[in-house]
């Protein structure tokens, strides 16, 4: 969940798991939807909120196993399959948002290196948001600068869930971080920028978006383990191959560039997926202006800068 991120001595950006442990949301995981968890939570694992059984073993729906005949909730209390409430609502013996943690050396898939204290070499850093329009699948940025300024600039598309009245707006989350950063974000971006000029060998950044949708509203991209394909054409750029046209934004796949055999998709699906639409765009870039106002004297000339190179090649 968290990276910590130094140069190294080799001139290569190197980042280290300062966490001993994952966690994650148990209900729905199964040998199915995530078999290295379940081969990480066998033991030393700690549960909360889920169904105990009789035989002192836990339970959640999405299980590999059957429900069992009784249990004790995630409340305490009683339960059996099928059990309703007042409302005639069926009640969930595990609570949707309950969690196991575990030692990360349990998992099966783990770097042999993972808790080198040089830290594993990084050749590419994946920023993105939630935008069903806009942004394509995947691009790779022209420079260091230039994907720190789009970092700066994630945003994601706001839903009914979160605001009513704003639906479709884009709320940014720069970098993701906008609610840990514990200083100024201005601070924090010119330490991203600053911290270009102090790594020889640096990594590309890419941002990637899995949410793009057509006009009735479906996604495009199937996701999940499907996005492996386009993390195939990230590392493909990173050793000096695969396919991509240069755009306004940066480096876009071709419609070949992603492996899609096997992909059910309708004719002109990736067209649409990796589409940059100037118009688009210009209102990307006019909507980021306010944004940026927010930070005052302390946001970097230099993403100001980028955004500036950004509506000139528009």
């Amino acid at each position: 969940d968290i990276a910590w991120l130094r140069a190294g001595t080799d001139g290569t950006l190197r980042a280290i798991n300062p966490e001993a442990g994952f966690f994650g949301v148990v209900p729905g995981t199964n040998l199915k939807s995530n078999s290295n968890a379940i081969a990480t939570i066998q033991k030393n694992t700690i549960y909360t909120n889920v169904a105990l059984k009789p035989d002192n073993t836990v339970w959640w729906e999405g299980s590999d196993e059957p429900a069992p005949s009784e249990a004790i909730d995630w409340k305490g209390d009683a339960w059996k399959p099928g059990q309703t409430d007042e409302k005639g609502q069926k009640v969930k013996a595990a609570h949707p948002n309950s969690r196991f943690t575990a030692p990360a050396g349990q998992c099966p898939s783990i770097a042999s290196n993972w808790e080198d204290p040089e830290g594993v070499p990084i050749s590419a850093i994946l920023f993105g948001g939630r935008r069903a329009t806009t942004a394509p699948l995947a691009y790779e940025t022209f420079s260091w600068n230039h994907g720190v300024y789009t970092a700066a600039t994630v945003g994601s598309e706001m839903t009914a869930a979160a605001s009513d009245s704003n639906v479709g707006q884009v709320r940014r989350d720069p970098m993701a971080m906008l609610p840990f950063c514990g200083y100024h974000m201005g601070d924090y971006f010119q330490h991203w920028i600053n911290m270009g000029k102090k790594i020889p060998k640096l990594p590309k950044i890419f941002h990637v978006n899995w949410f793009r949708q057509n006009a009735k509203g479906e996604f495009l991209w199937p996701g999940f383990g499907d996005n492996l394909r386009v993390l195939e054409w990230i590392l493909e750029r990173c050793e000096g191959s695969g396919k991509a046209q240069e755009t306004p934004i940066g480096f876009v796949p071709t419609e070949d560039a992603i492996d899609t055999t096997g992909l059910d998709l309708e004719a002109g699906t990736m067209k649409e997926l990796l589409s940059v639409k100037k118009e688009e765009w210009k209102s990307e870039v006019k909507s980021q202006e306010a944004f940026f106002k927010l930070f005052g004297s302390r946001f970097p000339k230099e993403i100001t800068a980028e955004r500036e190179a950004l509506n000139k090649r528009l």
